[in-house]
């Protein structure tokens, strides 16, 4: 098997674990424990791992909010097909709170038929909404984060606090069973509490590449969602656990 492919097994091996040992790694690349040993350094040497007494684990904190443009091509497929069963859950009339984000902003591409009421923190989202009638867009305001430019601070939220829309639409940097959804400032994880707490439906949109990732604020956990939207490139273990929630799991194909 190729280098480039036994890496790419034992990096989703990794996501659905919590530890993996040299020999289970084996077991799952039928490589032999020298080869291994081999890539874990590499991964090492790259910070993508961390090494423990038991075995290695993901190095998946996340410190700082990426910006839009180095996100927008990442998992793109993954997202649109999200985005593409996110929108089934809208219908004519709703109003629908989005999250910025990239795979926000291909939901907000496959509603423009619909008449709608949107609430947005995302300037893109609401330039790009603004140009249908039949949508009455509101951007949250205030101040103006540069990394995604999307609106965070107290002025946004009083609106978010005030108002009771039919869904709310969830992004994230990191999510997982543990930790829940997380973001790099407590600004962020304000205005994503805020933008969840009065809807009658709370869906998180979130590819299978940022399970088991997390950053320093808690902003939920998984059990108060009423649904979560992902792509089938999730751990099947990872699956088989998040089915046990409350809420409704959704693998976008």
């Amino acid at each position: 098997m190729k280098g480039y492919n036994r890496l790419e097994q034992i990096m989703d091996y990794l996501k659905g674990h919590n530890l993996a040992t040299v020999e289970q790694l084996v077991a799952v690349t039928d490589a032999s424990p020298a080869t291994i040993r081999r890539d874990l350094i590499k991964l090492d040497q790259e910070g993508v791992i961390s090494r423990t007494h038991g075995g290695v684990t993901l190095n998946r904190f996340i410190p700082s909010q990426p910006t839009t443009h180095e996100k927008m091509q990442r998992n793109l497929q993954e997202k649109q097909a999200i985005a593409s069963a996110a929108a089934g859950l809208v219908k004519a009339g709703d109003a629908i709170v989005l999250d910025a984000g990239t795979t926000m902003i291909e939901l907000a591409r496959q509603l423009t038929h619909l008449p709608l009421r949107v609430i947005t923190s995302d300037l893109h989202i609401a330039l790009f909404f603004s140009e249908f009638k039949q949508i009455e867009v509101t951007i949250i305001g205030g101040r103006i984060d540069d990394s995604s430019q999307s609106c965070i601070g107290e002025h946004g939220r009083k609106l978010l606090q005030n108002v009771w829309p039919d869904i709310a639409f969830l992004s994230c940097n990191g999510w997982d069973l543990a930790r829940g959804i997380t973001a790099p400032t407590e600004e962020k994880a304000g205005v994503k509490r805020d933008l969840i707490a009065n809807a009658s439906r709370r869906v998180l949109l979130a590819d299978s590449s940022k399970y088991g990732a997390w950053s320093l604020f808690n902003v939920t956990h998984l059990n108060a969602l009423t649904d979560i939207v992902t792509d089938a490139r999730l751990n099947e273990d990872v699956r088989v656990q998040l089915e046990q929630l409350p809420c409704q799991l959704t693998i976008a194909s």
